[in-house]
Parts: C-alpha cells; structure tokens; sequence
C-alpha cells in the first residue's frame, strides 16, 4: 500500500461546467495531524478524512481502500447526514453502510451550503449523483487501462472493479492514485432508477444511534481551552435602546469576569445587550440576574400584535401588487351568479428549535474559528468574514449536529454576537441562549391575512378565484426594502397558478405589503404556512357552497394534472373518506404543493370523554417524485404534522407595547404526545425529480383541521389559533 504522507496540496483539477465537480489531491498529512492535536473530537474526525485522495469535493479514497463522502446540508434531523451520502455512494457502486460521513466546513468547492426551503436533494441531486457516477467511470478506465480490456467489459460491485471473463478485481483505493489523474468526465452515465440498490430503500440512518446512545455532538457540546461563558441581556422590547446599566452586583458573583455592551447585528439592524462574561455558565447567568438596566423603549411603544393584525385586516382592501391575473378576472368576478369573499387571519410564530442558539468563537490574530449549531456553513463564513473584516480563507467553523432549525438558524445573528464579545475579550467565547431568549427575542413568522374571493356559476363550477395575502416582506426586511408596487414572490410558494392544484379559469394572486418592526423570518414553510390556511379553507368554502363533496370537488378541479389527481384519488381511497361519520364526528382534507412537493391530508375528528373535540387520526399522502429514504419521509411529514396541528391549535406570539408575552413552554405550548392523532403516510411512486420532504407536510394541516371543525360543527374557523375546547 502505497503512503500519501509527504504529498503536497496541488490543484490540478478540471472543473465540470456542468455539475461544478473538481478534482484533487488531499493535504499534506503531517501538518494535518499537527493542526489535529489542537482540535476536538469532531474535526479531528473531519481532518482524518482528508488524508486520502480527494477524485472530487464530494469523494475521498484512501488507498486502504476507505471511503469518505462529505454532506454538505448541515443536519437538523431532516436526514442530510443520511440522505446526501447515499445518492453519492449509489453512483459510486458502494454500500453507505461502510463508508464514513462528514460535513462540509463553509469550502467554496461545494457551492451553496444552507439546508433551507427543504432544498438539500433537490437542489443537489444531479450534482450528488454525477460526482458519484463520474469518479465511478475514472476507477473503471483505470483498470481497464491496467487490465488492457475495454472498459466496457468493466463492471463494479462492494467498491471494486471487475472483470467478469478473467476474474480480476482491484479494490478503490488500489486504483485512486491513478485514476485521480485523469481528466473528469463531464456527463457520466448515471445509473436507471430500476438499478438502485440503496435509493428509495430504508437504508438505516447512521445518526440514530449516536443520537440515542448520547455521543452525538451538537453546538452545545462544543468546548475548547480557555473558553469564556456569555449570557447576555437584551432589551425586552427588541429594538430598545440602551441608555446605562450597573453591573456592580453581578461583577460580585463568584466567577463572573466582565460585564460589557454587546451586539448582535441582524441584516440591516443591530441589537444592543449587556454581556456578564464568567468561567462557567451558571456564573453568567447568576451574573446576568443581578443587572441593573436602563432601557429606551420609546420607540415600541405602539407595537401591538392585535392592532397589527387589525391594520392587515384594513391593508386587505388594497388593490396591492398583482403577482398573476387572467385578462378577464374582473368581468367573470363581476358577472358571476355566485360570489364569495372572507378573510383568513394567522398570528405571529417563534421557532423554538429544541436546542436554542449558541455560538462558541474564538477571534485572534486575524483570524477566527467558530463551532456552532448552523443551517449554512458558507453563509456563516461569509457574514463572519464581512463583520469581523478579514479575509473568508481565514474563518474556520466546525458543524455540529443540529437540534433543530425550522428556519432559525439559517440566521447568523448569534454567532456575530459571539464573535463580537471574543473580538473584545481577545478570547474564546461562548454565548448560549436561553428558552426565554429564543422566545422573546425572535426573528418570528409573521401575523398575515389572506383575503379570498370566489365566483362560481349556476352548477357550482369554480369560475375565478383571487388569493390576496396581505403581510410584511421577508426580502424586504433583510435586504432593507422591497421595490415598489412589487410583491413578495416568496409569499406566491403555494398558492400560485404553478403550484396550484386547480383548473380555475380566471386566477389572480396579489401582495399588499405591512410595514413592520418586529423582526420577521423563515419559519417551517414560510409563507405557505399560514398562507394555505386561507386557501384550502376557502375552497373548502366554496365546495359546501356548491352542494359537492369537499375532496370530489377537489378531485373534479385537478383532472388536467395527473399529479395531482393521483394524489388526491389516493387520499381517498387510503382515508376511507367515503364512509359515514358517526354522530360528533368529523372530517376535514386539504392539499399544497410547496417546495417541489405535492402533500394532502385527511384528518378525521372524535370527540373525548368530556364531549370535546380533538385530533384521531390524520392520513397523508405525498408526491415528492424519487425520494431517497422512505423512513425519512415519513418522519418528516409526521414532524409537520405535529408542527402544523402546534401552530394550529397552540399559543401564537402576543405583543403589547413592543414585548413579547410570552416566555417559556408553559405559555408558549407544544403539542404533547397524548395529543397526537393517529397518523398513515402514503408516498406516491414515480420517476419525477426530488421534492422537497422537510416542509411540504406543513402547510396543508391548519386547513384540514378547520375544514374538519367545520364538518363535526357546522362553525367555520378562520383565525388560529383554534381553541379546541370552545369549538
């Protein structure tokens, strides 16, 4: 076996304009086991891997014959760590259950790294599967060279190449040398989906049991020598100003070592706290109790969530920006023998990601090394380096696990503030939020309405339909403002003509933009959270108006896209929806496509022993085309579902006078597990391109429940939350 010690770090690499695949060998291993002794476990782990061959910025050999591939989505739970790996080691013709995973660490060789808009496969799933199935074909050339036999006469199998009529064999890593040498071909021969061993089964997740035996490594986990403790203390109104603080009382607790002004920079926006700085965590808290602050909250004084969402409710008469209209919109609402209007109103969310934010960074000498939970590990590099003034080459970041995302940490707000106390403190520094923090600080979803309108003729045929969302701008806020009389093509994921389900003959969708303070921000599925609310709703409306079968009608509507109307075909006979409800009973169906992916859901109602309404059983069924893990897809869309039914029926986010009222678990509730309903996943199969998993289950679950309060009750709901007890 033939050593790669000594080899130096050259870039000799052709770059694919089709799929951005690079090739080139490792670095140099001594001085990587130099850096390693200073690294915790996990990037000890990271730079192992680097001492093979690096055929492309996805795949490592070594020439032991161990393989390494890198997942570049940072993993929250949605199955990156899995997912990502597989459609590599599928076109690479190796099990992934004997290979070694690790993450990208903010490299520009891998593009865009932020697991966001449950993007991870679809976006990449071309690009995964020709950096698989291209170093495959320059292993195979490799050995046809040395075998001097065609390389058609080449097959591969348990990461070896073969020839069938002489029997030879050679192991990867025996033909890694040679073949990094050669050029990469740009459009490799991908395998048939009928030729996947691994995609589309129920691969085992390599996560799980670190996870359950407690030795995987999340933010929290990260320590390093010296490390210093920040809690930090922030207006409770947001954007307060501060004006002095007395830090004589916690500088007394044992432990404590500074007391100073922070910042957290947010896009256009800084935040202003005051950071208590001490050898242990307890000690900054303890410390932070004890400040004394003055506060200028003048400026939030008028911040009121109810006298927002009255104000959304008056925007709605605005003509707003069109995003799409037919021509003859206007004379068929006009002429129409049927119409209907109502608003659909949905209130302000936090995220409260089970593990809150923290950040440990440590800023010397010009440069910085950051270990942190994070949706983006380019992005985080990028932000760091423009904050801190130094070059990207110079920020360094270890990627931890996650315990959840759900759109916060896409955010690098929190790691600036780290980077900031350590740039003060000339020290490693860890900052770590509390419940309390993450509750009342944001960014948040954004309260919206969704203002509809319908027209249907004498037969009850759905003739027009205008969806108008009336909502702050996320593009606006983070990039400091919105073009006028434009709208917000992010609040269009769901609800445009493209992702509709219905044949409507006139469709109109249109934006009227809020105005507001209060920071705003992807929450799971965005917009299409709250804005689905409103429209499966409606439609639901429309179909009791018209005298025909909630779902039938849906069916009737979608009988132009075969996608569709499998789905919806299919949710009927999976539900049993045609049966009879016994008395109190109820039923209620709705369905999105968002992100790629088509999901509808049945939700059947009971009621319990004190005579009150609730959640039994909730079947689902999801097109998301060619998936790559079927027990991921299930745990995703039953994920949504408990998400959907906590915005639902859960408490929102209150402001009065600039302040969040809400804090804590106790009034800011989750959904507990005695009251999750039964629920079936049905996946659609087919050879459409990947979906996205992580948030298209979301979006349908607040109509379906309405609609099926609507069915036992004969109450239309068009407000969450719904208080499931007075329904």
């Amino acid at each position: 076996m033939k050593s790669t010690k000594g080899v130096s770090r050259r870039t000799f690499l052709k770059r694919s304009s089709a799929t951005g695949i690079f090739l080139a060998l490792g670095f140099p291993a001594a001085a990587l086991e130099a850096v390693a002794e200073k690294m915790p476990p996990l990037q000890n782990m990271v730079l192992e891997a680097l001492k093979g061959i690096e055929i492309n910025p996805f795949i490592i050999i070594e020439q032991s014959g161990k393989i390494t591939i890198v997942s570049h989505k940072p993993d929250m739970g949605q199955g990156t760590w899995q997912s990502i790996p597989t459609v590599v080691a599928e076109e690479l013709d190796v099990d992934p259950a004997t290979i070694t995973i690790k993450s990208s660490v903010g490299e520009k060789k891998f593009g865009d790294q932020l697991a966001a808009g449950s993007s991870s496969i679809r976006g990449s799933w071309n690009t995964l599967r020709k950096s698989g199935a291209a170093a495959r074909e320059m292993l195979m050339t490799t050995a046809a060279q040395q075998w001097g036999v065609p390389v058609a006469e080449c097959s591969t199998a348990n990461a070896r190449v073969l020839h069938a009529s002489t029997g030879k064999s050679l192991g990867y890593g025996e033909l890694i040398e040679a073949a990094s040498k050669l050029p990469v071909p740009a459009e490799p021969k991908l395998k048939a989906a009928t030729a996947f061993k691994w995609v589309g089964k129920s691969v085992p997740k390599p996560d799980v049991p670190l996870k359950v035996n407690g030795t995987a490594v999340y933010g929290m986990d990260m320590k390093v020598p010296g490390m210093l403790y920040a809690s930090v203390e922030r207006c409770p109104t947001i954007t307060g100003k501060l004006l002095s603080f007395d830090d004589s009382n916690a500088r007394a607790v044992k432990g404590v070592k500074q007391v100073l002004k922070s910042e957290r920079p947010f896009f256009s926006r800084t935040f202003e706290g005051v950071a208590v700085i001490a050898d242990n965590y307890y000690s900054a808290l303890e410390g932070r109790k004890k400040l004394a602050i003055e506060w200028d909250t003048s400026a939030e004084k008028g911040v009121d969530s109810d006298a927002f969402i009255a104000s959304l409710h008056e925007l709605a008469g605005q003509e707003g920006a069109v995003h799409d209209q037919a021509p003859e919109f206007n004379l068929v609402l006009e002429q129409a023998s049927q119409k209907h209007t109502a608003d659909y109103e949905t209130p302000f969310l936090a995220h409260s990601p089970l593990e809150p934010e923290n950040a440990l960074v440590h800023v010397r000498d010009g440069e910085c090394e950051i270990w942190a939970p994070m949706q983006g590990p380019d992005g985080v590099v990028n932000a760091v380096s423009e904050y801190l003034g130094i070059p990207y080459e110079k920020v360094t970041i270890h990627v931890p696990f996650l315990g959840g995302g759900f759109g916060r940490k896409a955010f690098t707000d929190y790691i600036l503030e780290a980077a900031y106390l350590s740039r003060e403190l000339k020290a490693p520094v860890k900052v770590v939020w509390t419940r309390e923090d993450d509750t009342l600080q944001g960014p948040f979803r954004s309260a919206s309405v969704s203002r509809m309108e319908g027209a249907l003729d004498k037969e009850g045929k759905l003739l027009a339909l205008h969806h108008k969302i009336v909502a702050p701008s996320i593009q606006g806020q983070l990039w400091n403002g919105l073009q006028e009389n434009t709208p917000d093509v992010w609040a269009m994921e769901g609800i445009s003509k493209h992702d509709s389900p219905y044949q409507v003959p006139n469709y109109k969708t249109s934006f009227v933009l809020a105005e507001t303070s209060i920071p705003i921000a992807w929450w799971r599925s965005v917009y299409a959270s709250a804005s689905m609310f409103g429209h499966e709703s409606f439609i639901d409306e429309l179909a009791h108006m018209s005298g025909k079968d909630p779902l039938d009608m849906r069916i009737e509507m979608s009988q132009n896209d075969s996608r569709y109307r499998k789905v919806l075909e299919a949710l009927k006979e999976k539900s049993g929806w045609a049966g009879k409800l016994s008395a109190g009973k109820g039923k209620g169906c709705a369905i999105t496509k968002s992100f790629g992916s088509i999901v509808a859901h049945a939700l059947f109602m009971g009621r319990n022993k004190e005579g009150k309404l609730r959640v039994e059983k909730v079947v689902s069924v999801i097109d998301c085309g060619t998936f790559v893990n079927p027990d991921t897809i299930r745990a995703q869309t039953e994920g949504n579902i408990a998400m959907g039914l906590t915005a639902a029926i859960k408490d929102p986010i209150i402001f009065r006078e600039g302040k969040v009222q809400q804090s804590n678990f106790h009034n800011y509730r989750m959904l507990r597990i005695n009251e999750m309903p039964e629920v079936e996943v049905h996946i659609m199969q087919n050879n459409e391109h990947p979906g996205g998993v992580g948030e298209p289950g979301l979006p349908p679950v607040a109509p379906a429940l309405a609609n099926a309060v609507f069915s036992a009750t004969g109450k239309r709901i068009r407000k969450l939350p719904i208080n499931m007890d007075e329904v």
